[in-house]
């Protein structure tokens, strides 16, 4: 008989093109019963594709925009000081130099009604190197800065000319000058190398600024030296210019930064933002998995006949897999064409829509290797969850196959179809962290998804366990609920798979962001002062103590001295070569960190290790670090740690280490060093000002507006001010965050589609026969909505202990926080999880009680 069906007892290779032609003939019907399983690849397939383009198309217009972000082909940075002379003609060599100061600064009302923190930017007049600075009125920027009638102008932004309530024309105090706002910024092609801000921008010259008697020895200014190169160089030869430079001149204290990396932190922060978002359209293509596994299955039942003829027919089980694999691969690539479609066009229209709204324009384009990786997620996925069910129908005779849907199937495949899945799984897994940004958390949350997967495979066959041996009740429609989570073919694993991740996903990201907000607007804002007061000069610092005594009396006060330098090596190997003991842990090393010098022991710090040094010690520097920083840099007590201060590179041995509370906001610093280190250095000091009860606002800012009238140089940052504009930040995050992981939920809901459409034809069976008994549509009705009801309880529980976990150790272990459990999370996760089940299980359901008994009776 197997000449019925030539060539199918040879080898793989022989039979596969005859499979391909049977597989190609059974899909000229159409692709009816598919439309899930392309849409779930399509989805997740999008969702990568997608993710990566825009964060391609980010990087690419910092890079392509770098000039004008970084202001110049090369910008060296400078702290507490100008470039001497022979600095300057250094910079003079390389090309056109403009120089840029930028600083915090109190802003002012003549009058002193009102006053604002600015972030100051003084230029000179060859700024902008590159791009425009574009004003309202558009004159130029030289003409609307310039001194008239003995009065510095100034502009600045919208911003400022609101909180303080002012116009154009008016005149406003800066330190101990007074400058008139003559226009407002519509464009400052430079502004993203600025880093955060906490106020608006005030620009003025930089022949202004020492009228302003802002700029006194240790005050927290940075002074940048762009440097704009004739003829424009490559990439490669800036990289040259820039290891020239570190090797020339080892002992200059800049920070040198080139177009390539225009703007490093926000580069990082694309970069880890993309991950997660990649992370997640990886979630949204595992659960989709499972809507590729449900579909299988499901056209696998519809064609016993077909396979039981093909097997009577002399046809082997590695020919009927190959068809059907054929199948599944064809179906596959019609799914990621359409995601991948669907990637290419995001960027663009993410650069129409985001226009206004990003930093950057988007360098919006179709990027293969982008597009790529979503086809190599989108195929192994398809093969991951598609390969078991194809393999168990190797080895199932006709006679099995026809009983399939009674038995229910649970024969496991042939070891090649588990080894061949398990080394898709790996690969998939492997390709997410390998690509990832920061491979640990890459790692984290692969293993976490696949825990949580297997934990809900466990969980569903839990849930039909304990159902099935549940004591009778009295209640027909529920018992009949019951009956139909535990009974052979049940929608129990697909319902509880479809929606678990989905919502495990969703409720960890909802608590992370409300332990956030609650940590922000709640503990911190508790335990932080109410007010920091910087660059306070040590002439100043005994009168600025009294005036705050006698108008905060019940007030605390908290002072020290503050420097700003930046570590320069560590155990003598350079700060850019050190490998820290933990990924993503460098972050002590880059860029400037505060210091300061205590005699005892600071408060909010709590010793952990090593001995506090004596109040009069006077040997060699020592330094006093966190414990946690110097845990994850992989640092003991007795390394050396070289710091560059006011241009002079200090090494103090580490004696101790602290733990420090970080989360109340107080003066704290990663390191401490013994008072005789800076003997003699000229620095500034930093203030703190808290009340132990709550004080009006009105209160506050009545000290605010006294500070800044009698103190013009000194700058004041109101912590409630500042947290308001993080927490704001966290806010719009958030919502960022949970609109993209909402594809895992739409994938979820898909899925869940999915399994009641594959489930429909035993539904139908069932309800035409209990219709036949004499059930009412009604309580057929009510059963089916308890069923789906105890589903969408119990998997909500789930997700919201899994949500729970995550949610707690991103916050404790990654973030250092402290977690507490919301109950309106929970509520709203379990409301979600209802809806979804009985909302679709009810709709499909409708469908099924509408069938004519006839047709179904004729064919039992």
């Amino acid at each position: 008989m197997s000449g019925f069906v030539p060539g199918t007892t040879g080898s793989g290779n022989q039979t596969f093109p005859l499979a391909t032609r049977f597989a190609l003939r059974e899909l000229r019907g159409g692709l009816k019963g598919f439309y899930i399983f392309i849409a779930c690849i399509a989805l997740g397939v999008a969702a990568i594709a997608g993710v990566t383009s825009v964060s391609r198309a980010l990087t690419e217009g910092i890079s392509r925009e770098g000039q004008a972000i970084l202001g110049g082909d090369l910008s060296f940075r400078l702290i507490h000081r100008e470039a001497n002379a022979e600095e300057a003609a250094f910079l003079d060599s390389l090309g056109a130099v403009s120089g840029v100061a930028t600083m915090r600064a109190m802003a002012r009302r003549l009058d002193g009604s009102e006053q604002a923190l600015v972030e100051l930017k003084a230029v000179d007049d060859p700024y902008p190197l590159y791009g425009s600075l574009d004003l309202q009125s558009g004159q130029p920027l030289t003409t609307a800065i310039a001194q008239q009638d003995g009065v510095w102008g100034a502009v600045a932004d919208l911003a400022l000319l609101a909180r303080l309530n002012i116009s154009v024309g008016d005149t406003i105090a800066l330190g101990r000058t007074t400058l008139r706002i003559s226009d407002v910024i519509e464009i400052e092609p430079d502004k993203l190398a600025g880093g955060m801000e906490f106020g608006p921008r005030l620009m003025v010259s930089e022949a202004a600024l020492p009228d302003t008697d802002l700029v006194q020895p240790g005050s927290l200014i940075r002074w940048h030296y762009r440097v704009r190169m004739d003829p424009a160089p490559s990439l490669e030869t800036l990289s040259g210019v820039v290891e020239s430079v570190k090797q020339n001149q080892p002992d200059a204290e800049w920070r040198i930064r080139s177009r390539a990396n225009a703007s490093p932190g926000l580069q990082r922060s694309i970069g880890r933002f993309a991950q997660f978002l990649t992370l997640v359209g990886l979630t949204a293509l595992v659960v989709g998995g499972v809507g590729v596994a449900n579909a299988i299955r499901a056209y696998l039942e519809t064609k016993r006949e077909v396979i039981a003829s093909f097997k009577c027919l002399g046809a082997t089980g590695g020919f009927v897999f190959q068809i059907y694999l054929v199948q599944m691969i064809v179906l596959a690539l019609i799914g990621i064409a359409i995601g991948l479609v669907i990637g290419a066009l995001i960027p663009f229209a993410a650069g129409a829509a985001l226009s206004g709204v990003l930093p950057v324009q988007l360098a919006a384009n179709i990027y293969p290797a982008e597009l790529g990786l979503g086809l190599i997620y989108g195929l192994l996925t398809a093969l991951a969850f598609a390969l078991w069910p194809l393999g168990r129908a190797h080895d199932v005779p006709p006679t099995a196959l026809f009983r399939d849907i009674v038995t229910g199937g649970a024969k496991f495949p042939r070891k090649r179809y588990l080894f061949a899945t398990m080394v898709t799984v790996v690969a998939l897994a492997a390709i997410a962290i390998l690509l990832a940004h920061d491979k640990t958390i890459a790692g984290v949350y692969i293993v976490a998804s696949a825990g949580a997967f297997l934990l809900l495979v466990i969980v569903a066959r839990l849930i039909m366990f304990a159902a099935k041996r549940l004591p009778s009740v009295r209640s027909t429609e529920l018992r009949l609920a019951i009956a139909n989570i535990h009974r052979p073919g049940a929608l129990t694993p697909s319902v509880v798979l479809s929606l678990g991740l989905g919502l495990s996903l969703l409720v960890a990201l909802a608590l992370i962001d409300g332990n956030l907000r609650r940590e922000l607007t709640a503990t911190i804002a508790d335990q932080a002062p109410s007010f920091f007061f910087v660059d306070i000069q040590s002439h100043e610092r005994d009168t600025f103590q009294t005036l705050l005594e006698d108008e905060a009396p019940n007030a605390n006060l908290q002072s020290v001295p503050m420097l700003r330098g930046r570590i320069v090596s560590l155990n003598d190997i350079p700060s850019e070569d050190f490998v820290p003991a933990q990924d993503g842990s460098d972050w002590v090393l880059r860029g400037d960190r505060g210091i300061t010098y205590e005699a005892t022991l600071p408060d909010n710090s709590t010793l952990s290790a090593g001995e506090w040094w004596p109040e009069d010690y006077s040997g060699i520097p020592l330094v006093s670090f966190d414990a946690e920083a110097a845990t994850d840099l992989g640092l003991v007590i007795g390394d050396k740690v070289t710091v560059n201060v006011l241009g002079r590179e200090i090494t103090a041995e580490i004696a101790n280490m602290r733990d420090v509370e970080w989360q109340s906001l107080a003066i704290n610093f990663v390191m401490v060093f013994s008072p005789n280190t800076f003997a003699g250095a000229p620095h500034a000091h930093l203030m703190t000002l808290g009340w132990d009860e709550e004080v009006p606002t009105d209160a506050e800012l009545a000290l605010l507006k006294t500070v800044s009238n009698t103190f013009p140089t000194v700058t004041a940052v109101r912590v409630k001010d500042a947290i308001s504009q993080v927490n704001d930040l966290v806010a719009q995050l958030a919502w960022a965050i949970r609109g993209a992981s909402s594809i895992t939920l739409i994938a979820s809901v898909l899925v869940l589609a999915g399994a009641l459409a594959a489930g429909h034809r035993s539904r139908i069976y069932d309800a035409v026969i209990l219709k036949t008994l004499g059930a009412t549509r009604t309580r057929l009705i009510i059963a089916y909505g308890l069923e789906y009801a105890i589903l969408g309880l119990v998997t909500a529980l789930f997700a919201l202990v899994a949500g729970g976990v995550a949610a707690w150790y991103v916050i404790t272990q990654i973030m250092g926080g402290s977690f507490v459990v919301m109950p309106v999370t929970a509520a709203g996760a379990a409301l979600v999880a209802l809806v979804l089940t009985v909302g679709f299980g009810l709709i499909g359901t409708w469908r099924v009680l509408g069938e004519k008994p006839a047709p179904v009776l004729r064919n039992l």
